[in-house]
C-alpha cells in the first residue's frame, strides 16, 4: 500500500514530467499522466506524437531531455531532496545526451564525428576507430554540459509555472489518472500546437516513477 506522501511526491514528478512537456517547444504533447501504481512503476506520464517521425531534430533532442528531467527538478523544488524515482528517466536522458555528443555530431566542442569508448564496445557505433581519452574526456564533459543546462532551464520553468505544477497534482490526487484534455485543463496549460506539428522520429514515449527496491524500468 503507496503511503499518502510516497502517493504525493508521485504526483509531483510526474506532474513535473507534463508541464514540461507542456511548456517545451518541440516536446510531444501529453497524452496521459496517472498515478496509479503498476508493477513496478509508481506513476506515468506519457506523451506522443501528432503523426510518425522520421528524423531527430536537436530541439526535439534538448526537449526529451528536459521532459525526462521534470520529475527529479519538481522534486528538488517541492521537497528539496531526491529520491530513486528518477532513475529510467537519467537513463533515458544520459542516452539521447550521449548520442547527440558522439553519434549524431550535435556538439560543436566533438563536431561532426562519431566517437566511442576506448574497449570498441559501443551502442552507438560497433567497430569504429577507437578514440583518445581526452576527446572521450570532452565527449563527458559535452554531454554533463546539456544535461546541467537543460536541468537549470527545467527548474527555472517549474518555478516559474509552480502554480500550473500544483494545480495538476491536485487533479491528480483527485482523480489518479488524467487524460489529454483533462490534463491540460487541470494544468491550466494550451496545447502546444507547435510542439506537435513537427513530424520527427520519437525515443521513448513514457516516463515512469520507478519504485526503488524494484528492478530496472
Amino acid at each position: 500500500m503507496i503511503s499518502e506522501d510516497d502517493r504525493r511526491r508521485t504526483a509531483y514528478h510526474e506532474a513535473g514530467h507534463a508541464i514540461v512537456g507542456m511548456l517545451t517547444p518541440g516536446a510531444d504533447p501529453v497524452r496521459k499522466v496517472s498515478i496509479i501504481p503498476r508493477g513496478q512503476s509508481l506513476g506515468v506520464t506519457f506523451s506522443a506524437p501528432d503523426a510518425d517521425r522520421f528524423n531527430f531534430e536537436q530541439q526535439h533532442l534538448l526537449a526529451q531531455i528536459k521532459v525526462a528531467l521534470g520529475g527529479r527538478s519538481a522534486e528538488e523544488i517541492v521537497f528539496g531532496d531526491i529520491t530513486t524515482g528518477a532513475e529510467s528517466d537519467i537513463q533515458h536522458l544520459t542516452r539521447i545526451a550521449r548520442s547527440m555528443v558522439g553519434r549524431w555530431g550535435m556538439s560543436r566542442a566533438i563536431g561532426p564525428i562519431a566517437v566511442i569508448p576506448q574497449d570498441g564496445m559501443s551502442p552507438l557505433l560497433p567497430g569504429a576507430a577507437e578514440t583518445s581519452e581526452s576527446t572521450q574526456r570532452l565527449v563527458d564533459e559535452e554531454v554533463r554540459r546539456i544535461v546541467e543546462s537543460a536541468h537549470a532551464e527545467v527548474s527555472a520553468l517549474l518555478r516559474e509555472h509552480r502554480g500550473n505544477l500544483d494545480s495538476l497534482v491536485s487533479a491528480l490526487l483527485e482523480h489518479e489518472t488524467l487524460d489529454e484534455v483533462d490534463a491540460y485543463a487541470a494544468a491550466g496549460l494550451p496545447r502546444n500546437q507547435e510542439a506537435a506539428a513537427e513530424p520527427q522520429l520519437t525515443l521513448d514515449a513514457a516516463h515512469t516513477t520507478a519504485a526503488p527496491d524494484g528492478p530496472l524500468a
